[in-house]
């Protein structure tokens, strides 16, 4: 792992508990600044590698190394989770508390904030985000592509280091797109983003990589 690579995944593989196989020997790695967008069809894996990044399923074999440190075990997983902030596909799986600000505070409380603190963080992201006067608002109420944008700034609020973004313009509509866009090009964290939205990727992302049959391969 160079000191540039934040993440770097070497010979991973992963079958689902139906005995289907999508992940045959990946290597990836993701670099400081860099936006690089993982392409490939429904089913290939793409959701599954972000799973497997994260700890959150088990991997057959293979190496993770995220931030200079080997994950292989669930408190080494722990480790660095706090330092990676991945969109869910379903903004449905992010969002679990009756709020919008609470749901957004729930990242920076885990972290040791304090709650003046973890409001303040809250609060000012939904701002950033164009979402002020949201934080009293029922998170199931919510369109489509509001939760789509509290559940980044549920993600936003724990200063990750790295960001893992599965679809993240599910939902969106054209000028709600435009916001995110401008968005994520001045955040200065790392992403690793999933889309089927080419229109969108060819604006954010600075690399493309397509895992096909299992394996990465250039784009």
């Amino acid at each position: 792992m160079s000191g540039d690579d934040l993440i770097t995944v070497k010979n991973l593989h992963f079958t689902f508990s139906s005995g289907r196989k999508v992940l045959n020997g990946v290597n990836l790695s993701l670099r400081t600044g860099e936006r690089l967008a993982l392409l490939g069809t429904n089913g290939a894996g793409k959701s599954s590698l972000l799973h497997c990044l994260m700890g959150l399923v088990p991997v057959e074999n293979g190496e993770i190394a995220i931030l200079e440190s080997r994950c292989e075990t669930e408190a080494e997983f722990r480790a660095v989770r706090g330092r990676v902030g991945l969109l869910f596909q379903d903004s449905d799986d992010q969002l679990f508390c009756p709020t919008v600000l609470e749901d957004v505070m729930f990242g920076p409380l885990n972290l040791g904030q304090s709650r003046e603190d973890a409001r303040k963080i809250a609060l000012q992201m939904l701002s950033d985000l164009g979402l002020d006067g949201f934080e009293n608002r029922i998170t199931y109420q919510l369109s489509g592509g509001e939760k789509r944008l509290v559940a980044l700034a549920t993600v936003l609020a724990m200063s990750p280091e790295i960001l893992l973004l599965d679809e993240p313009t599910n939902g969106l509509d054209a000028d709600v797109e435009k916001r995110l866009i401008e968005i994520l090009r001045s955040l200065p964290q790392a992403m690793l983003i999933i889309s089927h939205d080419r229109l969108f990727l060819d604006q954010v992302a600075t690399r493309s990589v397509r895992l096909q049959d299992g394996v990465i391969s250039q784009a």
